[in-house]
């Protein structure tokens, strides 16, 4: 059981800038991760074992990329008792994404807004960082996805190469590797996520997977993730494009551009990506359009806006087959991994939305 007694932790972090209290905590699990101070944070994984794109996850309850961009603090969150940990964006090479201030908090509305811009220390140091950590010398039964995205300077029509700089760099160390194209923050990313430019994509990604494959000696799935601010018609072809070029699932949602749920807090009309409670609805309707469209096999992993076991519950029968934390474990801390992954063991597999 976990000896941190979050509520009073956070009532500190939040006195402070919402950055400045990020950088402190992952610093402080870096530190203490592999050590005695793990104790404060760690928790007995709940047994719930589901086998998804030809992987066994531990539990369906995992934590989503952005919280440990470089990689620093795997052995940390695995002990929170995720079955899986997601890690990044990383970007071929590193920089300081977007000017500061960047991230906010919305307490009122449990959620976040931040424009980071895929801040990070680039492939060589996050390849470098994952390395180090035990779960790849085979001591834990964790699951690893490792995010990769483009850097901001990279011109939109030269994307693939990017991502491809990317894949190449983290196949080898990757359960599974995520394909982040929904990120607000980096300028044009998202028209990625329009058809012939999705298309170029993952034809060019399906065709690297094939010679790394072979060069590595097993498949490596690739996930991508997509955005909540996507109308039927555009989910529908997202999903065309998934099965057409061979992808192994997809995550729904990143954040959000609306701020319709928030309208009249401080901060609501800061630039950026909205996360927390009021992305759960437009996540959840994604989910089940995708869940339509691809059909019962398909592997979706469902986030955004999880701050409760019930919210957890309600991404399974939109038609999700995992779920990820984030800004809900900012607000709740790591007591909701516990809740979140009990009472999806209970619910069990989700059937397809209708």
């Amino acid at each position: 059981m976990s000896l941190l007694p979050y509520p009073f932790a956070r009532a500190l972090l939040f006195q402070i800038d919402a950055e400045t209290a990020h950088d402190l905590t992952i610093d402080w699990l870096e530190r203490g991760q592999n050590t005695p101070l793990q104790a404060m944070w760690r928790q007995a994984p709940v047994r719930d074992p589901v086998r998804l794109a030809g992987i066994e996850f531990p539990n369906r309850v995992g934590l989503g990329a952005g919280l440990d961009k470089n990689a620093r603090c795997i052995d940390a969150l695995g002990a929170m008792g995720f079955g899986s940990v997601e890690v990044g964006t990383v970007t071929p090479k590193p920089q300081p994404g977007n000017a500061k201030p960047r991230i906010f908090r919305l307490p009122q509305a449990e959620a976040l807004i931040n424009r980071f811009g895929f801040n990070n220390q680039g492939l060589d140091a996050f390849i470098a960082n994952v390395s180090r950590s035990r779960l790849r010398q085979g001591k834990a039964p964790m699951v690893l996805g490792l995010n990769i995205g483009k850097n901001a300077a990279t011109p939109i029509e030269r994307a693939t190469e990017d991502y491809l700089l990317g894949l190449d760099g983290v196949y080898p160390y990757a359960d599974y590797v995520t394909v982040n194209i929904s990120s607000p923050n980096t300028q044009n990313l998202r028209a990625l996520q329009s058809d012939e430019a999705l298309d170029n994509l993952l034809g060019a990604l399906a065709t690297r997977r094939r010679l790394l494959a072979y060069t590595h000696g097993r498949v490596v799935p690739i996930f991508v993730k997509i955005a909540p601010d996507l109308d039927e018609l555009q989910v529908k072809a997202i999903a065309d494009a998934l099965l057409r070029h061979g992808m192994d699932g997809v995550i729904a949602s990143n954040t959000t551009l609306d701020r319709s749920a928030v309208q009249g807090m401080a901060h609501a009309d800061e630039a950026g990506g909205l996360s927390g409670r009021p992305v759960l609805a437009a996540s959840n309707r994604v989910i089940a359009e995708l869940r339509a469209r691809l059909g019962p096999g398909f592997p979706i992993i469902g986030v955004g806006g999880v701050m409760s076991a019930a919210d957890a519950v309600s991404k399974l029968r939109a038609g999700a087959d995992l779920v990820q934390l984030y800004t809900g474990l900012i607000y709740r801390g790591p007591a909701l991994v516990g809740e979140v992954a009990r009472a999806l063991k209970a619910a069990g597999s989700a059937p397809p939305a209708a």
